[in-house]
Formats: structure tokens, sequence, C-alpha cells
């Protein structure tokens, strides 16, 4: 009988903490939503008293999520599992993940306790952390380059004191696959409690073997992997959710394991991820990267046309990529709408559903077919939580070789029209310096990135901003056939993110 794998998504906590990816509560929302419906098993919502951000989204997704269980992280103190069990009360299924260093590096130069010190105070914390939660995971950081022997007494004390799930993390991506597989079966072997808890393991990506390495724990009995979206993490990353669930599904005859991701939803979580953090997946990425279903070379076309098994050991269709999209136009009606929404993934109340499909409209007026992926564009660089304070309204922009850029801005706010003109290096800076005079608000522009939903010359653009104002970062996008109105709609977005973020703090 096949072992049934726990896929524990750590992408807004490890994940988020990766330069470039950090997320606003809103955006934690809405991938949490996202990786429910993917059926992940576990989602850790972050690490509370990291911040009060942390905290907020942490209670925001336990609040929401229904299915899953949602972990928040804590170092061995009080004080972090207290926060932790505050953000989590409201869960349906909580689990406070408490963690210590165990390697001697890290006991000694970042600690700066003695191995029995350590041992006791993460069996002390444990038992502490398990009188309040139903739930406890512990982590030794930096396994993979402790002592095994060390291993085998922390893991059979914090056992006894109430974790359920003990988990092996390679938090510097050092080790190999034949280590990493002997050092967790050393485990299974030599901690007599074992069979008491489930075997957890979280591998980084530094040597490019994070992937490798989980599947080799497989094979020893790691029923738990801990992974995330895109393999987006600290440093270079994480083992790739999706490259895990593909190689355990293509290759059950090796694996002979079941899990419960809906790889349908693969394709469309990792999209999501890259609008909510403007980072795209590089063109080669395994599973999802925009060429691992593509075939220019003449003899992989010629056996593709023959049989689609000759170069492909995976269908598009597996991971929710569409050969075949229905095309939509300016004929189309609501129902038709509707009904490709929910065959691409989207369900969601009709007010919303009623505003996308005016936006639709409007699009598809202005381009002769609506492919999915514009419909997916519109849906995703929607806000689904946040009220905007300022609302575009109409622009007018004067550019050319010869003169100088030129933009008039008109915002709406709570009903009221304000208007400004404003000058720039070029077009978009002109529009970006109108928006500055109307709100106040002015930003140090960190990244502009614009690139085509879709082919040919009437597709949208969809334009990723990050910006920066006191310290703090804020990200925006925006969706338009014209890339100037799409980089008005992204700016706008951060605006109104940095907006309601310090509306958030003030209430809180």
């Amino acid at each position: 009988m096949a072992n049934q794998i726990q896929i524990f998504d750590t992408t807004l906590r490890d994940g988020e903490q990766a330069p470039g990816y950090s997320m606003n509560l809103e955006e934690k929302v809405r991938l949490a939503r996202q990786l429910e419906i993917l059926k992940v098993n576990v989602i850790e919502a972050g690490f509370a008293i990291a911040s009060p951000g942390d905290s907020a989204a942490i209670e925001a997704v336990s609040d929401l999520i229904k299915e899953c269980t949602v972990a928040s992280l804590s170092r061995s103190l009080k004080k972090d599992i207290d926060a932790s069990w505050k953000a989590l009360r409201s869960a349906v299924k909580p689990r406070i993940h408490t963690f210590i260093a165990t390697s001697d590096i890290h006991m000694e130069y970042k600690l700066k306790m003695q191995p029995e010190d350590v041992l006791q105070q993460a069996a002390s914390m444990v038992a502490y952390a398990r009188n309040l939660c139903p739930e406890v995971e512990f982590s030794a950081e930096d396994a993979s380059r402790s002592s095994q022997e060390f291993l085998y007494r922390i893991f059979e004390a914090v056992i006894d004191a109430g974790a359920r799930i003990i988990n092996i993390p390679d938090t510097v991506g050092y080790t190999t696959p034949k280590e990493f597989g002997a050092l967790i079966r050393g485990i299974r072997n030599n901690v007599p409690n074992i069979d008491k808890a489930v075997i957890s393991v979280h591998c980084h990506n530094d040597l490019g073997l994070a992937v490798a390495n989980t599947l080799e724990a497989v094979r020893e009995g790691a029923v738990q992997l801990e992974c995330t979206v895109n393999g987006i993490g600290e440093r270079a990353g994480n083992a790739a959710l999706e490259e895990l669930i593909m190689s355990l599904k293509t290759r059950r005859d090796q694996y002979n394991v079941d899990f419960s991701i809906d790889t349908t939803r693969i394709h469309k979580t990792s999209r999501l991820l890259s609008t909510i953090t403007g980072v795209l997946v590089q063109p080669n990425k395994a599973i999802v990267g925009a060429n691992a279903f593509a075939h220019e070379a003449g003899i992989h076309q010629h056996g593709m046309m023959a049989h689609a098994s000759t170069y492909e050991i995976m269908t598009p269709e597996s991971i929710g990529l569409h050969r075949n999209t229905m095309v939509l136009g300016k004929h189309s009606g609501r129902h038709a709408f509707v009904e490709r929404m929910k065959e691409l993934g989207y369900t969601t109340e009709k007010s919303v559903m009623d505003e996308v499909f005016a936006q639709f409209k409007d699009l598809a007026d202005r381009k002769k077919t609506v492919t999915d992926r514009d419909l997916e564009a519109l849906m995703d660089t929607r806000s689904t939580l946040m009220i905007p304070t300022y609302i575009l309204n109409q622009y007018v922009v004067n550019s050319g070789n010869t003169i100088t850029a030129t933009a008039a801005v008109i915002l709406t706010k709570d009903k009221k029209n304000y208007e400004d003109v404003s000058t720039g290096d070029g077009p978009v800076d002109a529009a970006f310096n109108a928006i500055e005079r109307i709100t106040g608000i002015s930003f140090t522009l960190e990244e502009y990135v614009i690139h085509a939903v879709t082919e040919g010359k009437d597709a949208q653009g969809e334009v990723s901003v990050r910006v920066s104002r006191d310290g703090k970062t804020y990200k925006g996008r925006g969706v338009s056939t014209d890339v100037i109105g799409a980089s008005i709609k992204a700016y706008l977005f951060a605006v109104n993110n940095m907006i309601h973020e310090e509306k958030y703090e003030t209430e809180h």
C-alpha cells in the first residue's frame, strides 16, 4: 500500500523571506486561498514574532482557511510560542512549528549554548507549546551538519515532550542525496520513539539539489515534504513544490506514494505567485517555465506530431495548462464568460465576476480575441480585499522625440475627481509625476517590469512596479492593451497599497 505524502507549503514564510518576494496581508490571503484550492496539507503562514504584519497575516489566514493545517514558525522561546498561538487560535487546524539550531557551528557561534542546554530548551519549549496547541512540529535547524548522535537524542526528547512532527532541514543546502538519505535512515532506525512522530524534511537549493535530496528522503521514509511554489525562498530557494509533485506523479514506479495535491492547479498557482510578487519564472524552469512544453527543434516537432509522448513525459493539461484555449470576443455573453472563468479555476462572488466581466467587455472592444491568459491577467491583477482610495478616471499623454512628455491624469477619490498635469523624461515618468502631484505621495521607483500577456500587436501589456518610501517597499500591477495605461494602473495600485497598509497599521 502506498504511503500518503503530506505537503507542507512554506511559500508564505520561507519563500516570502527572500529579497523581492515580500507580500502584504492581502496578497498572503490571496495566495493562501489558492494553496487551499491546490490542496496542500499544511500552510506555514508566517513567523508571528517577526513583525505585527506577519502576525496579522497568520491571523487572517487562520480565519480564512478551513481545509488545511495552518502553522506559525517560532524559535524555542516562550515569547515566540505565545505570539504564534495568539495568531493561530482561530485556525480550524493550528500547528506551532518551533525550532532550535543543533549543529556545532550554530550552537557555538549563534546560540552560544552547550549541546545539553540546547536539548533541554528544545524539549521544554515543545512541552510548553503542546500545552497551548494540539499539534507541535519541531525542527533541528542545520540538521544536515549536526552530529547524528545528538540528533537522535534531541528528537527522542522532543517526541517525549509532545512533538508529533520532527523536521530534518538541510538549512544551508549542503548535503547530497546519498548523505541525506542515510541521515533519514539513521534517524528512523536510531530514535526509539520515532513511531510516534511523522518524519519531515526541508531542503534548500544552494547546490541545486533540494528536490533530489527531498526525493531521496521519501525513499527513506520521510512523509512530510516542506517546499515552496516556484522554489522561492532564502538564498537559492527551497525545494520546488511543482517539481516534487510532478516527479512523484510521473515516476510513481520509483516512489509509490500518494498525495492530495490537485496537479491541474499547479500552473495557475505558479502564475498567481508571479503576479503577486512581480517576479517572473525563468523560461526554462521545470514544470512551470514558459518553455517547459515548447518544442522548437525540427526533430522534436516531428516526434510530437507523431505522438506526444516522444518528447513529453507529462501533459500540459496535467498541470492545468490548456493547449487549446476557448477564445472569447465582444459578442460573447456573460454566461460563456462565467463558465470559462470557472474552467480556469475562478469561483468568486457575483459582484467580483460582474466587475471583471465589464473589464472583459472593454478589453474585447479593443482586441479581436480574448484568450485565457488575458482573462487570468484581468482577474489576477485586481485587488480582492483592498478598497482603493484612488481610482483611475482618465488620462491623456503627449510624447515624442521632439517634445517634452506631458501627462494629464484624472483620479477619483470619494466620488470626487482630482486632476493634474505634469511633465517627465518620458510618458510613463510624466504620468507618475502627475499622480504624485494629485495624491501628495512620492516614491522612489525601484523596479519597473513590462511584458506581453499574449502574442500579437494587440496583446495586453502587464506592468509590475516596486516602489519605496520611508524605508518600506510597495508593489503594484496593472494590465492594459496600452502600456502607458498599464503603467499608470500599476503605480496607482502601489499608492493604494501604501494607503491601505498605513491605515491598517494605524487601526491595529
